[in-house]
């Protein structure tokens, strides 16, 4: 008989000594053990690459995945080995199903535990591309939550920034068109706007005054539109405006690497989602089939242990929990009677000791009272 054999009959929980004696039930707990074993390999693997992404960042990361992968296959090794070996199949049918019923919800609740890092490591693809989408949704609502603080603190300084350029654009306007009118006076050019006289007269001087003033008036709106642009852009930085950009690919590559676990099964969560809200079905379904897998699995050994019929081995571990019983009870009467004994020995072992005490007080007293 093989080592892997043993392995497998220790992983089910059997009774190695009392299996030996059936060879038809060692198909059977070969199995049941290679499932367990597996179940624990996959549970060792989901909690290991859980932990590397708990201590995502840290050099000690792969130390302490394998650490805890280690762990928690043990522990679900353990519990799994339990379950399996604790159901009884003496009882009838329905009594099996009743005892086997929370060990069933346990299973259940371990392959869900299981199954979620596996998930996580299989649509890691798809899961890099939503939390990219989600950070730089996010990136765009803290710049449009900047842009509006900002406008609704700083609102009567941008409305005076806005008169300020509205009307440099009309001194801007009127200056060309006072320009053209001063050359057209200079010149002769008779319209509604110059008299038609050629040369520097009176005219001329009027509009080339008005010029100048318009001029004048366009240097201080510039000299204070200015200031005031400053005064903004300085306020802008302090706010942290100017500062926050939208993300690169890079920067969206970087943060994706480095999201931590809760973030990426908040990720895995949104796949069944398209970006309309509605339900995604084919990734839905996907994902549910590979969480009924891992959950089947694990619930695979308790549903054999309850689809076999009742075996040899289970009448002869029956019979030995009997016969341990029954030694048990009769070591308890061993106890009882050895007890008893050694009582009753103590007792009379005190009453000869009180008996020679009393004794050799009476001698005493018969002597001392001879002598007087």
């Amino acid at each position: 008989m093989n080592k892997i054999t043993r392995f497998f009959w220790f992983c089910s929980g059997a009774h190695i000594e009392t299996l030996k004696k059936y060879p038809i039930e060692h198909n059977r707990y070969f199995g049941i053990g290679a499932t367990i074993f597996f179940t624990a390999l996959f549970a060792a693997l989901s909690g290991g690459y859980a932990m590397y992404f708990v201590f995502s960042g840290s050099a000690a990361a792969p130390f302490f995945a394998v650490l805890f992968g280690i762990m928690w296959g043990l522990a679900i090794f353990n519990m799994d080995r339990y379950i399996v070996s604790s159901i009884n199949k003496q009882g009838t049918t329905n009594q099996q199903i009743l005892q086997a019923t929370p060990r069933i919800l346990l299973a259940i609740m371990i392959g869900m535990v299981i199954s979620r890092p596996l998930e996580l490591k299989i649509f890691d693809k798809e899961i890099r591309g939503k939390l990219k989408e989600a950070y730089l949704k996010g990136q765009n609502r803290k710049i449009d939550t900047l842009e509006k603080t900002y406008a609704q603190k700083y609102a009567m300084e941008m409305a005076k920034f806005q008169d300020l350029k509205k009307e440099k654009d009309s001194l801007e306007r009127d200056i060309n068109r006072s320009r053209v009118q001063l050359n057209q006076e200079v010149f002769g050019d008779k319209n509604d706007q110059t008299s038609g006289i050629t040369g520097y007269g009176t005219y001329a001087k009027q509009k080339e005054a008005v010029l100048l003033e318009k001029q004048n008036r366009l240097r201080t709106v510039t000299e204070d539109q200015g200031r005031m642009e400053q005064y903004l852009s300085q306020r802008k930085d302090f706010e942290g405006l100017n500062s926050t950009r939208l993300f690169t690919n890079a920067q969206l590559d970087s943060l994706a690497n480095i999201a931590g676990f809760a973030d990426r099964n908040w990720a895995l969560g949104q796949l069944s989602f398209r970006s309309d809200g509605t339900k995604d079905l084919d990734t839905y379904l996907a994902q549910s089939f590979i969480g009924y897998l891992f959950i089947l699995f694990e619930c695979l050994p308790v549903f054999v242990k309850l689809m076999s019929a009742r075996g040899p081995y289970d009448v002869a571990i029956a019979k030995l929990a009997e016969a341990n019983i029954h030694f048990a009870e009769r070591d308890k009467d061993r106890e009882v009677v050895v007890t008893d004994n050694t009582f009753d020995h103590m007792v009379d072992a005190d009453i000869q000791k009180r008996k020679k005490i009393i004794t050799t007080q009476a001698d005493h007293d018969y002597e001392r009272h001879s002598y007087d």
